[in-house]
């Protein structure tokens, strides 16, 4: 078998597998680069596609270095068959409420050769994150690229404590509203749609990042209504710490793609913190990234699904 219909196998292709065999793509972030390299031996020994990507906050407030960095070690370990490259988080005002010079990160990605990217105007107002998006819509596919957007307020990377887990579930405060999504979807022309509907961020501050996550659900019926209204994969931000049952039932509803952060954020840190040793931190994400797909997912073996052939021998 050649390698050319592998090597031609868009990121867009494995969203659109995935979305019609109702089962997701792991995307997984590398806020330190020795990460890199644990994640995708995992990705490849549990035979499962997935996606390594990085967002603007891990090259600015962890160690990613850049993106150009990022994607020059993801080089080094990536196999064709099993992952893509992704831009994540590129927002238009971030986390600290800065304006972002959005499109020239985008224009950087893609001239990187990353396979996806994605833009947050998610703090704008609707018109303004419609706007925003539109260009970053057009610059993507000038380059042949999808492009990934967001609405709805997933929460959690602000500074300070958020409110308790259950007063914002029950409030539903952030969700996504439905038929704004609609609106979105239809003026932007986004590929994919980054929702929120109980979903929550890992801290990023400090003195918070080593918290563990609440144990998050999903507002399921919202997430069935996104997608009708909207009629393209849904994606969710902050998959560390939502329940599975949570998890795979959205899957079903629509969502093809699951950010995973903190879940292998955490262990990476911690056990260089106890150990001084980046390869055993790299061996506690290894394991944990190979749980992740075989145990919790149960994605393990699916990379013939989604690449649409089962031997690649």
């Amino acid at each position: 078998m050649t390698e050319t219909p592998i090597a031609s196998f868009t990121s867009a292709d494995a969203i659109q597998a995935a979305y019609r065999a109702r089962i997701a793509i792991p995307a997984f972030n590398i806020p330190y680069l020795p990460m890199l390299q644990a994640v995708t031996q995992a990705i490849v020994d549990q035979d499962a596609f997935a996606f390594i990507e990085v967002a603007r906050l891990e090259y600015v407030k962890f160690q990613a270095v850049s993106p150009a960095a990022v994607a020059a070690e993801y080089r080094k370990w990536h196999h064709p068959r099993h992952m893509r490259l992704h831009q994540d988080h590129v927002p238009v005002i971030d986390e600290d409420g800065v304006r972002v010079d959005y499109l020239s990160d985008l224009r950087a990605a893609i001239d990187l050769g990353f396979d996806s990217v994605m833009v947050d105007g998610s703090r704008l107002p609707l018109d303004e994150n419609i706007a925003a998006t539109r260009q970053a819509v057009m610059l993507a596919h000038q380059a042949g690229l999808p492009c990934e957007a967001e609405l709805g307020a997933v929460m959690g990377h602000e500074t300070g404590p958020l409110p308790p887990y259950e007063v914002l579930f029950a409030s539903g405060r952030g969700f996504t509203d439905v038929a704004e999504a609609a609106r979105f979807v239809r003026e932007t022309g986004c590929d994919w749609l980054s929702v929120a509907a109980g979903n929550v961020h890992g801290a990023i501050a400090q003195g918070l990042k080593d918290q563990r996550k609440p144990q998050a659900r999903l507002a399921l019926d919202h997430i069935q209504a996104l997608a009708e209204a909207t009629g393209i994969p849904l994606v969710l931000h902050g998959g560390s710490g939502i329940q599975q049952e949570y998890i795979l039932a959205a899957v079903q509803r629509g969502v093809a793609k699951i950010n995973v952060g903190t879940e292998l954020r955490q262990p990476y840190e911690m056990t260089l913190r106890e150990t001084g040793d980046v390869a055993a931190a790299q061996e506690a994400v290894y394991r944990r990234t190979c749980w992740l797909i075989r145990d919790f997912f149960g994605w393990a073996g699916k990379a013939g699904l989604i690449v649409g052939e089962e031997d690649h021998t």
